[in-house]
């Protein structure tokens, strides 16, 4: 076999390598461009790290604390086979869907060895936000997106833009979910040239992120830049979000002051209207039905038709195939109570090893990227109380990639522990 000689398998690892890294860094750009690209780098990526840890004879997961919860999760999604109403479907866009989600996961974390790879990473997010929130100002004045030639949409008078996604709220899951990384190099780093890419960068993806008109989209950005402005202690940015939220109800325009009036001023109401929360009250009729393995994974939309209450939530009427719009309700319906508390564990470990290695880490640099990482995964969660986000293929992967890469910064200062 040629991989026996030395010198050929040294060569194809450091093929696989380079292509390993490419595709990470690919990946965020290409997100804001269509699904297609994004899935051949996905693969390409998943197939040259499975490649790469056959070759070295080394396990392809993750040997820490974060491994067992994940790996009940996605027993469990397994197990909601049984109860689904279409085997295929959440065999291919339940199990097979995790399961690449999670080599991603995988591959991020294990492969991102450097800040020197951490910043091409970030660069790639950084160019992918500029290049969809120009797109979104394009579109909003032109009509159209130069990417896919889609139409903006309009709700309460309001042009929202899309850019090259379906819907104004997926572009705003894009944005805020890598912006809290661009955003803070854009206000900590120290080199002035490399800076002002990244404040550049960070005022077209506010651009793009206003056009977008997402409730969900404003909270979760909020809640991003105020972790980052606490933790990092920086008391001008504070100062700016509490004059933010002031301003917030004096500066709306007026159809959307009219729209909270009618909304009785009720901030529920307000942040996920009445179909969302007629859809909420159908999910917990799912669980209530199902509350162990749930009605089976990739099925809600299936099911949602079978659980809905008549008449529903102050007399809305909701269609009979939709989305739960909350992360967390639609992943106790498809998958239970027991998959809800496997996924909640390894999300609580995952923010306290974020944390733990944000204490010990003594790089300015390193910490600032860590920071961040967590900040981007606050916003990809309070996004996905009103969405879910987490079960649309478009964006799903920002979750498990910025997991991975925040693991992959803390990583990097656990070797350096080691070598000490």
């Amino acid at each position: 076999m040629p991989l026996r000689n030395p010198l050929n398998q040294k060569t194809m690892l450091s093929l696989l390598e380079r292509t390993i890294l490419f595709c990470i860094v690919a990946i965020p750009f290409f997100l804001a461009i269509a699904p297609a690209p994004t899935n051949i780098f996905m693969g390409a990526l998943i197939a040259a790290f499975i490649a790469k840890k056959i070759i070295k004879k080394e396990k392809p997961y993750l040997q820490d604390g974060v491994t067992l919860p994940l790996f009940l999760y996605f027993l469990t999604v397994c197990l909601s086979l049984f109860n689904s109403v279409d085997y295929y479907d959440t065999i291919k866009g339940g199990v097979l869907r995790l399961l690449q989600y999670m080599l991603v996961f995988c591959a991020v974390a294990q492969e991102v060895k450097g800040l020197r790879q951490a910043r091409r990473v970030v660069f790639a997010m950084a160019i992918g936000i500029a290049l969809a929130s120009m797109d979104a100002v394009w579109q909003v004045v032109h009509g159209r997106d130069f990417i896919r030639q889609y139409a903006p949409v309009v709700n309460l008078g309001l042009v929202r833009a899309t850019a090259s996604f379906k819907d104004a709220n997926l572009l705003g899951i894009y944005l805020s979910g890598f912006f809290p990384l661009v955003a803070g190099l854009a206000i900590y780093h120290k080199k002035s040239s490399i800076r002002a890419v990244y404040i550049l960068c960070s005022l077209l993806g506010l651009t793009g992120i206003f056009l977008t008109y997402s409730r969900p989209t404003y909270l979760a950005l909020y809640a991003a830049i105020l972790f980052m402005a606490v933790i990092m202690r920086h008391k001008t940015l504070l100062a700016l979000l509490v004059a933010a939220a002031v301003a917030l109800p004096i500066l709306a325009p007026r159809p959307v002051r009219d729209w909270a009036k009618q909304m009785e001023y009720n901030p529920l109401r307000m942040m996920c209207n009445d179909d969302r929360i007629a859809a909420y009250r159908h999910s917990l009729n799912m669980i209530k039905a199902h509350p162990f393995l749930g009605v089976g994974a990739n099925t809600f939309m299936k099911n949602y038709k079978r659980y809905k209450e008549f008449p529903e939530y102050r007399n809305v009427v909701t269609i009979d195939h939709m989305y739960a719009h909350n992360n967390f309700l639609h992943m106790a319906a498809e998958v239970g109570l027991v998959g809800f508390s496997f996924f909640a564990w390894f999300l609580f470990l995952l923010f306290k090893k974020g944390a733990s290695r944000y204490r010990k880490t003594v790089d300015p640099y390193q910490k600032l990227l860590l920071a961040a990482s967590i900040a981007c995964l606050i916003a990809f969660l309070v996004n996905g109380l009103t969405e879910s986000s987490l079960f649309y293929s478009r964006v799903a992967v920002i979750f498990w990639y910025c997991a991975g890469f925040m693991l992959a910064i803390g990583r990097m200062g656990e070797v350096e522990d080691a070598a000490i």
